[in-house]
Formats: C-alpha cells, structure tokens, sequence
C-alpha cells in the first residue's frame, strides 16, 4: 500500500472492512459546512473505484461506514485514521486534519476499492507551510480550469499554499500597453479560484514583481522611462534578454509610486495574509540611470533602500511581505533592516544545491522559506531526476535551519514549452518530502507517483519520463540562443555592458544567479558537435517513445493523455536533434551527422507545431504561443534556406 505524503506514524493489520453500497458517510454535527465538501470527495472516489458512492448525512446513523469527527485535542493539520471491523473513522481538530485524512482514505481507497486493509494512522506535517509557486506569466497563462486542477491536486497530497508568478499577466487596468498582445488573467478568474482554492485548505498568495523582472512593462512607450536602461522600447524582444535586463530605475520617484499603485490594485483580489514583491535579479541596478547614486551610496545601499520601502509598505495594508532571497544573500545582515514580519525566499535549483545559502540567512535571523523547482525551464520534458534531488535536499535543509516553508517552484524560462503536467511528479516530490522528512529513493518514490496518481499499476510510468530529458543533445535554450544571435536580438554592445555589470556585480558582491549565464557560441553548447551523441539520442528517444506507446492500453484516460504530450514532446526533441545536426554541418563545418532533407525537415517541423498548439490550448490560454510560433518558422525558413 502506497501513501503520498508518507505518514508519519501508520500500522497496518490483519483484516478487511467492506464498504457495502447501504452505508453512509457521516458528518459530525461538529463539522463546519466545508466538510460536506470533502465527503462528497469520498463519495467520488468510491463511486470511481467501485461503481457506487455513499449518501452523505450528519450527526449520527446505524448505517455509517465513514465517520469524520471533531476532536479538539489534535492540532490544526494533524489526524487520525483508524480502518477497523468497526468501520472507517477519520479525526481533525476542524477542516485541514478532516480534509487531510480524507486524501489519506481516497488514496487507500484508489488501490483497495471498497476492500479497505486494517490500518491505524496518525499524521501531521513536518513543515507548516508547503507551497507551489508557479510562472504563469514567461510563456504559459493557465486556463481557470487548469488552475483549479491544480488546486484539486495540491489539496490531494496536502499542500497548503499556492502563488502564481505575475509581471504583466493580470490585466491591471490603465496598462494595457502591457497586455493588449496577450491573455491575462481577470480580477475575477483570481478571485474565483481563491475562493476554490480556500475551500481546499490552499491559502493563494499574491505575487506581482516589483524591482527586477519587469521586461515587458520597462519595454513600453508608456513606462520605459522607468527602466534602469536607456530606451529599452527600441530593442528587439529576446528570450534571453528577458532574462537578463528588467530592472526598475530606483532613482526614479515614479517608480515607487508605479509599484504601490500595482500593489494596490492586485492586492485586494486576495484572502491571503502575505504579499510575495519578487526582488530577486535585479542585474541592471546601478549599471544604468541610477549609476550615479550607485557610485555615491552603493548598490547594496540602492537595492535596500528600495526593497525595504517597499515592504514597509505592504505591512502598512496589514500584510507579510515575502521576496526572493539571492540577492540580500550576499549581504544577510541586512536583513534586520527589513520589517520583522518579511519573509525571505531562499532559492537554488542545482541538482546538488549546497546549504550554503540556507544557512547563511538562517544565522542572520532571516524567517526563510527554502524553495527548490522542478526542472522544467527549456525542457520538452522535465528533468526529474535533477528536480528529485534539488527537492530532497532543500526540503531537509528547511528542517535543519527551521525554514518555516517550502516553495516548490516551476518556471517558465524561454517561454515555458514544457507541459505543465509534465512536471507533476516534480510536483509531487515537494508535496511529500515538505510533509515527511522520511524521504524515498528515487526508484520508490517514482514508483509510487505512478500507481497513485498516474494509475500505473506497472508503476514504471514515471521511470520512463525520468529517462526523456537525458536524451537531446541540441536543447530548446541552443536554440533560442542561436537565434537570437543570428538574429542580432543581443548586439556586441549589449554583450559588453552583460559582461561589465557581471564584473561591477562581483566587485560589489552581489553574485549572478544560476538562472542567467554566459551568452556562448552555438559550437561550444553541449555536444553540438558530438556527432554520436546526436545519433545516439535519436535512437534513445524512439526507445522511449515506442515504451510510452506500449503502456497505454493498461493506463486511464487522463494518463494516456499526458503520454499525448510527452510523445508530442518527444517529437519535438528528435526534431530539434535534426536541426541542430544541420546548424553544425551548415555553420562550423562538421561531418554530416545523418542524411536531411532540408525542405521535408521544415515541413515536419510545421506539422509538428499544429500537434503542439493543439496540446497548448487544453491547458493553457495563448498568452505567448505565439513567440513559440515565431521560433518554430524562423527554424523552418533557415531549413529551407540551406
């Protein structure tokens, strides 16, 4: 028997109670009316697992088979579940612990049906707040409805919070300069899902940012005169100036009183007790219009200053602001300047992120939360195994500093081309580690993921998309650079003022994120000219495509979906590997790696992108489909012109 989060203390026995279609699931009349909510959950489960559902009722029956009840001595998300001869007994001190055993019984019941096993469980979690933070603003703006499943699924693995990362894609008014090209969420699609994601025990924080990370608004007519660069609005847009350029000019009084204003306005929309203002990246800062202050007081001094008024701020409307903590890492003593109530985020995405960070802001006195990610930025499938122990590692530094939570993230970078739910058991791994230090191995947990949540009762499905993301060798982010640079989106001029802040960073101390690197040669990416290895992942990928194809007449609807994109995904891949064997033959002379036809190679590529935006629109609004779109045919054009 499986159970995502594992329980802290659970003991199976010898026996089985049956649930017969005549019982009932019985409310305690103690119950608030939200956990009606959660019995009609049951009854969906059961309903699906054994084709009948039972009635619901409150206060007392003879007939009962589940009973949820109060029990005030357990704390807030603590609760028991016993499965006796007696029947099925669930205690919570109010919603959270009811909701939580709750998914503790669908999970049962979605292995056993109506033939539960004798099992006695008491469960809380380790760390109070476990969050899952996603971009919804570089690339993908999720449907409402997407939104919701998200929420449907945290609350089934008993996660608590939920941010959706804004820079422009809420549709602020009197900015629709800003938006106008794009899909933005409403005011009342955030605050419907708040009010879903309440309902669920989800506290849906609100993010906008509001130092680094403004590309697109510094960008318009309107606003550019806030940007730390001079006349922003005539650059081409690029993926990966995206990245690099999009701070606002803190010397500027009207930016202070532009932030407020979006504040203000996003603000409201939310129930949440906290406010997340972003900072993090701000690598223009004192490289640009406010390089004078700089000069006189400091960058250190400039981003301070700027962060700190802004979170007096959001504590003056009675709110806990949150940021992005790699900047203030280089210099954490300086979080005691910011209002007590800040909470700072401490990120990092490698693979076998060090402590370094964590502990440092820990000795500083920082309330930290540790916020690793799940590996999808520039992957047609995420790297799973990358996320597993980048999760793994943060989630136990959160214990050993006593971080009081974790923000598991997904990011969009060059656009977001992954699937979301490709990255459901990165997901996941945030879910369960957060919640049990008792953490897996990677085979288990995988295993695990694929039976309870992928209905995979091979439990090998998310072994498979474990093994998709090892096998390109010209990746999506070769791609958009080698782009951008044929298409002079980042000028010599550009690259030198890249590299002189970088320099003027480190003599300040302030260190570049992981995030942001070297603009390179196309030639000097990963194996761009290894010709086996391009031989050798287009024989890998079929593999896996051909082992996806054969699970699927054992697996439900909505798995096989998901293997949809993924084989979707792995097309994507091969594709890419054929470009990128061209690029290499055509541009630095190499050896034929296979034999191409150019024009049926272009042609592929346009039929593959229908595919893609097929799958794009079930799950996403268009947002920035279209900058994929634009992508996709500049490389079918330079396929047609060899």
């Amino acid at each position: 028997m499986y159970l995502i989060p594992e329980p802290q203390q659970v003991r199976f026995e010898e026996g089985i109670y049956t649930i017969t279609f005549d019982k009932k699931i019985v409310l305690d009349s103690a119950c608030s009316p939200n956990v009606f909510a959660y019995g009609e959950l049951l009854q969906k489960e059961l309903r699906a697992r054994s084709g009948y559902g039972l009635a619901l009722t409150k206060g007392a029956s003879k007939k009962g088979a589940v009973h949820l009840a109060i029990d005030p001595a357990l704390k807030e998300e603590e609760y028991r579940l016993t499965i006796s001869e007696e029947g099925v007994k669930i205690k919570g001190s109010g919603d959270k612990g009811l909701l939580y055993g709750v998914q503790t019984l669908r999970q049962i019941i979605r292995q056993s049906g109506a033939r539960l096993p004798f099992v006695s469980i008491h469960d809380f979690p380790q760390i109070n707040n476990r969050g899952f933070y996603h971009d919804v603003t570089r690339g993908r703006i999720p449907t409402l409805s997407y939104l919701k499943g998200l929420a449907d699924q945290m609350a089934f693995y008993k996660m608590n919070q939920l941010q959706l990362y804004i820079e422009h894609s809420y549709l602020f008014e009197d900015l629709s300069e800003v938006w106008r090209d794009d899909t933005p969420l409403t005011a009342q699609e955030i605050m419907e899902l708040d009010a879903y994601c309440r309902k669920l025990g989800i506290e849906l924080v609100p993010n906008i940012s509001c130092f680094g990370h403004l590309y697109k608004i510094l960008r318009t007519k309107s606003y550019e005169h806030l940007c730390e660069l001079p006349k922003p609005c005539k650059e081409p847009f690029g993926f990966y100036d995206r990245m690099a350029h999009h701070t606002i000019d803190v010397t500027n009084e009207e930016s202070l009183t532009f932030i407020k204003g979006l504040i203000e306005e996003y603000m409201p929309l939310f129930t949440s007790e906290y406010f997340n203002i972003g900072g993090d990246e701000t690598f223009d800062l004192g490289k640009g219009k406010s390089r004078g202050k700089a000069e006189q007081v400091g960058v250190k001094r400039l981003y301070m200053d700027f962060i700190k008024e802004i979170c007096e701020f959001v504590v003056q409307k009675g709110k806990k602001p949150m940021f992005w903590g790699d900047i203030i890492c280089e210099f954490p003593e300086c979080i005691k300047e910011l209002p007590k109530q800040t909470i700072c985020l401490n990120w990092g995405y490698e693979k076998y992120q060090s402590d370094e960070s964590t502990k440092k802001l820990a000795q500083a006195g920082a309330v930290q939360y540790c916020c690793p990610g799940v590996s999808g930025w520039n992957q047609m499938v995420n790297r799973l195994d990358v996320a597993y122990e980048n999760i793994r590692r943060m989630c136990s530094y959160a214990v050993q500093y006593q971080a009081i939570g974790v923000l598991n993230t997904d990011w969009g970078d060059y656009g977001h081309i992954n699937h979301p739910d490709l990255g459901i058991p990165g997901r996941i791994y945030g879910a369960a580690f957060a919640w049990n230090r008792n953490i897996p191995d990677f085979e288990e947990i995988n295993r695990r993921i694929s039976r309870i949540e992928f209905g995979d009762k091979s439990e090998t499905f998310v072994s498979v998309l474990a093994e998709i993301s090892h096998n390109w060798v010209f990746k999506w982010e070769d791609a958009v650079r080698y782009r951008e640079k044929k298409s002079a989106a980042l000028t010599e001029s550009e690259l030198k003022g890249i590299k002189e802040s970088k320099e003027s960073n480190e003599a300040e101390g302030i260190g570049e994120s992981q995030g942001v690197k070297e603009f390179g040669e196309i030639g000097e990416s990963q194996g761009i000219n290894e010709s086996q290895g391009i031989i050798d992942s287009l024989e890998e990928l079929k593999r896996l495509a051909d082992k996806l194809r054969g699970m699927t007449p054992d697996l439900p609807k909505r798995t096989n979906e998901l293997i949809h994109a993924a084989l979707v995904a792995i097309r994507g891949m091969e594709l890419l590997q054929q470009i990128g064997a061209a690029i290499s033959a055509h541009d630095y002379g190499t050896e034929p790696v296979l034999p191409v036809n150019y024009a049926l190679l272009a042609g592929e590529l346009e039929d593959w992108f229908m595919y893609y935006k097929e799958i794009w629109r079930t799950v996403s609004k268009e947002s920035e489909l279209y900058r994929i779109q634009d992508m996709i045919f500049w490389y079918a054009d330079l396929m047609r012109s060899y």
